[in-house]
């Protein structure tokens, strides 16, 4: 008998080709909902979403139930499943206020901001590593209390255009400073940004697709009670343009309460001393990142919004 040929790798599943759920069309008239009948008639509205998202997303919801369970430490049930998709639903919603300046329907706290204005008296700008948590849109707050200060999204085009589709759905008059990743330029223009005393913006929890992967180092590490991947790109570049870099997280604590983080992850304007204290740091920042990522998983785990297959257990 011939011996039974070797079952075929399953690629990685790739969470940057998944369709996306949401269209313009669903957030003009969330938008328009959200002006023209206010915040309070518009959450209701969210609940027949959320409640449609839960029973008619079966992936989104097994993969919701899989981190849910590890977050919380035991079986998450279905009304654990909601809480998540109504949070994200919530932020959505409160990117039009936030975009639209209405900061006053809001109480938003933040912590941590002087280290940031230290770093940034420093004339040299700092990097904003952040995840698919909370929203990032409260962190326009910080920008009201400091005059001039500039905060872009650094991130691969096809990203770029669904965030830019997306914000021109609910603020059409909203241009935000997004730098496009993956072209020559792109170093560049993210040096200018920061020597002009602003902030680069970038999420780190989502590993690159395979094609992508030699832009970054891949790394193994646990992540609440089960290995998964993560890419150092950001450190990486925080490392090669030698700035601090920080920790952010806006996060949504229900009704209209935001909590802002802003926390010193790594300080690598120093140059490195060869190429093994290079990686060291980089693999020291990015460990920094995931053990903060996974402490506020675990102590506000309704506010990662992951939907896809991140522990890559469908392909297993």
């Amino acid at each position: 008998m011939r011996p039974a040929a070797a079952p075929t790798p399953v690629a990685a599943p790739d969470w940057s080709q998944a369709p996306e759920r949401s269209n313009a069309f669903a957030l003009r008239v969330m938008s328009w909902i959200a002006l023209r009948c206010g915040r309070r008639v518009a959450r209701w509205v969210l609940h027949p979403i959320t409640l449609y998202f839960v029973l008619f997303a079966p992936g989104p919801r097994r993969q919701s139930r899989r981190y849910l369970g590890r977050a919380l430490g035991r079986d998450a049930g279905w009304i654990d499943g909601y809480r998540q998709v109504f949070a994200f639903a919530s932020t959505i919603l409160d990117r039009v206020y936030f975009l639209g300046d209405r900061m006053d329907l809001f109480d938003v706290r933040v912590a941590g901001a002087e280290q940031v204005d230290a770093a940034l008296d420093a004339g040299r700008g700092a990097f904003l590593v952040g995840a698919h948590a909370g929203s990032f849109e409260a962190l326009h707050v910080v920008g009201r209390h400091r005059a001039g200060l500039r905060i872009a999204m650094v991130m691969y085009p096809d990203n770029a255009r669904l965030i830019n589709a997306a914000l021109a759905a609910v603020a059409p008059h909203y241009r935000p400073a997004i730098i496009p990743l993956g072209r020559m330029e792109s170093m560049l223009a993210i040096r200018d940004w920061l020597d002009a005393g602003g902030l680069a913006g970038m999420l780190a929890d989502r590993s690159l697709p395979e094609a992508d992967a030699a832009r970054s180092g891949q790394h193994t590490l646990p992540f609440l009670g089960k290995d998964a991947v993560f890419a150092d790109g950001p450190f990486r570049l925080a490392l090669l343009l030698r700035r601090p870099v920080f920790f952010m997280a806006g996060i949504y604590l229900g009704g209209h309460r935001y909590e802002v983080r802003l926390e010193p992850l790594a300080d690598f304007s120093a140059p490195a001393r060869d190429a093994a204290d290079r990686e060291q740091r980089i693999a020291e920042a990015l460990r920094a990142y995931v053990q903060r990522l996974e402490a506020l998983c675990r102590e506000h785990p309704y506010n990662w919004f992951n939907f896809h297959d991140f522990w890559r257990e469908d392909a297993a």
